[in-house]
Order: structure tokens, then C-alpha cells, then sequence
């Protein structure tokens, strides 16, 4: 569905920021893009989105294909139009607006499909029940959890074909994590959605995903299937915080990230 072919960003001519990544998304898969802060994690987001330019940012090399349509040089209004919808890291909702107003903001592109969004509004507050409850509520007022979640059904009224996620449970307790991660699952299994997810939490990350990718410096720097980077010893202890014999690592006595060498093996 999505390939990105060595791609290269460039923020005001002389930032490099993502460094010839290549990555693919399957129709109704689940993929995690993963690693720490400042990896170019949301870049290449965003250069899929293609809303670089309002970062002076540019992508200097490579492609992106959606669907087998380059989409690298489109504008981000026909790259909505076609099915990709990003969930932004902030979330990005209309806080002085109220749940329901911010839900229908989402069906901004589907002109003349009146019937259908009405069906779609009531799927989307049946995914998120809390939202039904409080669709009357100015969105400010939610917590961070209910905010993300509204981001989501928002996300949803413009009838993705790949949804991204950028960093959904940033600033959440661990119970509403889990929560949200459940809802985005059962929406990839009976919406045939297609997911790509940047995040932090791997463990989580990749218990729902099926294939992901690790980024360091701008670079992919590992790929393989969930279940194979779970039991990558640096994953374990990196992303994990667990050495070999399984206890927890500390980060303060790592000055830098040092892989070792079957890293890029």
C-alpha cells in the first residue's frame, strides 16, 4: 500500500534529518516505526503527509508511493483525499470546539456524503464510548486520554485506508494506553484500516504490530517482524531497559547509544 524509497529530508537547506530510509506498509497491516526522541520518526510522518514545507523542510531524495501513485510531490489536501490521515504527536484538536463538532471536522473532504457520515459519526462514538458520553463537552476540558481518543475518531470520519499515529501514548497513564491501543487494534481487524505507528512504547507497539522498523540518527537502522525484534538482545536492553539475565538496565550509565556490532547485521 505505502512505500518510501530512500527517502532524504532536508530542514532549511542544511539540516539533514532523515537519511535515505526505505519502508513499507501492507494493505490492512500494522506497522511500527520506532526509536528515541529526535530519530526523524515524525519527519518521515511528515513527509508522507506532505507538510514539510510549512517546516521549511524538503525531501531531497527518493520517493513515496501510495497505493502505486507517487505522492512525494502532492499537495497534503489530495494526499487526504486519497486515504492517508496522520494523527499528529500533539494531537492537534479544536479545543474550544465541542466533541462532536471536533468529530465532524473530520468529514471535511467527503462533499455530498451526507448519509454516510451520519452512519460513520455513530460507528466512530461507538469505538469510543466516553465520547459519546461527553460529545456535548468542550474539547479542551478532556483529559489527555479522551483528547487522544477524540484525535482518533476525528482521524476515522475521513475514512482512512492508512492511518498514522504519531506517538499515541505520549503523556498517558499506562491503563489508558492500553486501553487506546485495544480500540486501535479493533479498528485495523474490522476496518481494514492500515496503521503506521510511531512510538516509544515498543512493547506495546509491537505486540499489535506485525513488522517494524527501528530508527537511529535519521537512518533505519533494524527491520524484521515483531516477534524476532521482542528478542533482539539490543532491543531488550535499549528499548526494553532489560539486560541479558532480564533485569532492568540503567540508562543514567549510558552516555550514548552504543549498538553493537550485529546491530545492522
Amino acid at each position: 500500500m505505502l512505500k518510501v524509497n530512500n527517502i532524504e529530508v532536508v530542514y532549511n537547506e542544511v539540516i539533514l534529518a532523515v537519511r535515505g530510509i526505505s519502508l513499507e506498509v501492507p494493505e490492512k497491516g500494522i506497522i511500527a516505526l520506532l526509536g528515541a526522541n529526535g530519530a526523524g520518526k515524525s519527519t518521515t510522518f511528515k513527509a508522507i503527509s506532505g507538510i514539510l514545507d510549512f517546516e521549511d523542510g524538503e525531501i531531497k531524495e527518493g520517493t513515496i508511493e501510495f497505493l502505486g501513485e507517487r505522492v512525494d510531490k502532492r499537495d497534503p489536501t489530495d494526499i487526504v483525499r486519497m486515504g492517508i490521515i496522520q494523527v499528529p504527536e500533539n494531537r492537534g484538536i479544536f479545543k474550544e470546539l465541542n466533541v462532536d463538532e471536533n468529530i465532524k471536522v473530520g468529514a471535511f473532504s467527503r462533499v455530498g456524503d451526507l448519509h454516510n457520515i451520519k452512519k460513520d459519526h455513530d460507528k466512530v462514538l461507538d469505538y469510543f464510548p466516553i465520547l459519546k458520553e461527553r460529545r456535548r463537552q468542550i474539547a479542551g476540558y478532556l483529559s489527555g486520554g479522551e483528547q487522544q481518543m477524540l484525535a482518533i475518531a476525528r482521524a476515522l470520519m475521513s475514512k482512512p485506508k492508512l492511518l498514522m499515529l504519531d506517538e499515541p501514548s505520549l503523556g498517558l497513564a499506562p491503563i489508558i494506553v492500553n486501553s487506546i491501543f485495544d480500540i486501535v487494534k479493533k479498528i485495523n481487524d474490522e476496518e481494514k484500516t492500515a496503521i503506521l505507528l510511531v512510538e516509544q512504547n515498543v512493547n506495546i507497539a509491537l505486540s499489535i504490530a506485525s513488522y517494524g522498523y527501528i530508527m537511529e540518527n535519521g537512518k533505519i537502522v533494524l527491520d524484521n517482524k515483531s516477534e524476532k525484534l521482542i528478542e533482539n538482545e539490543d532491543v531488550k536492553e535499549f528499548y526494553l531497559g532489560l539486560t541479558e539475565v532480564g533485569q532492568t538496565k540503567s540508562y543514567r550509565n549510558i552516555k550514548h547509544y552504543k549498538r553493537r556490532k550485529r546491530w545492522l547485521s
